[in-house]
């Protein structure tokens, strides 16, 4: 299929997923991720609709940013070292990727002299998988509460997380049951800054069992661009 009926086919699918979750949701939002991905096609994607790009790494955002002319709203949604983050700080509408007070803590001094309010989401590591980044879901809400303490200059939007690759996505589905539950938890909380607002979760292969546990933005790569070229 061409780009413009796969993103057609994943809105439908997500429509689907959504209604069976709880019709009286509102949208999810679809988030294209365009690891190794041109230019070109990512305007090419932003012209069938697309109005959110994910970047797993700084340097391809930052090769990226002044290419694409189109509107569009960057988020940065793979790991993020420290020493980086004043590279992108001001490029991005999201960092998903936040697992450590530390990095918080830089986001929170180079927004400050960005003169702007850093939104982030927490990453969650519900699988303990070593091979992922993430807090645990019971290290969670003391991470939340010191960066809303100490950090003024982050405002906390939600929650982030990637299921173990699997063939079927029923065996992840309490992972994102999991998550869904501590999102739901965490809103009791109050502060000026959280505002609760996305769960970040489901790629290409398990977006809708992610959606149908709570999931109102995804990050889909492979099902809209096709496979992946590394050469």
């Amino acid at each position: 299929m061409s780009m413009k009926e796969n993103i057609e086919e994943i809105r439908r699918q997500i429509g689907r997923h959504a209604e069976k979750a709880d019709p009286s949701c509102g949208d999810v939002l679809l988030i294209a991720v365009t690891k190794t991905r041109t230019p070109e096609e990512i305007e090419e994607a932003i012209a069938f609709g697309i109005t959110d790009i994910g970047e797993n790494k700084v340097q391809e955002l930052l090769d990226k940013y002044d290419q694409v002319t189109s509107k569009v709203r960057w988020h940065m949604i793979g790991h993020l070292q420290r020493n980086k983050v004043r590279q992108i700080i001001d490029k991005v509408y999201m960092i998903h990727s936040v697992d450590s007070f530390r990095l918080a803590q830089e986001i929170d001094r180079r927004a400050g002299v960005a003169g702007l309010t850093a939104r982030i989401l927490i990453q969650v590591n519900a699988a303990g998988e070593q091979s992922k980044f993430g807090v645990a879901p019971e290290e969670a809400q003391a991470l939340i509460e010191r960066i809303l303490d100490e950090c003024e200059h982050i405002s906390i939007r939600g929650l982030m997380h990637m299921a173990p690759l699997v063939d079927d996505p029923e065996e992840v589905r309490h992972y994102f049951t999991e998550v869904r539950q501590l999102y739901d938890r965490l809103g009791a909380l109050r502060h000026p800054r959280l505002d609760l607002n996305v769960l970040s979760m489901g790629m290409s292969g398990d977006f809708g069992v992610a959606i149908e546990e709570g999931a109102n933005a995804v990050r889909i790569g492979t099902s809209i661009f096709g496979g992946r070229d590394y050469q």
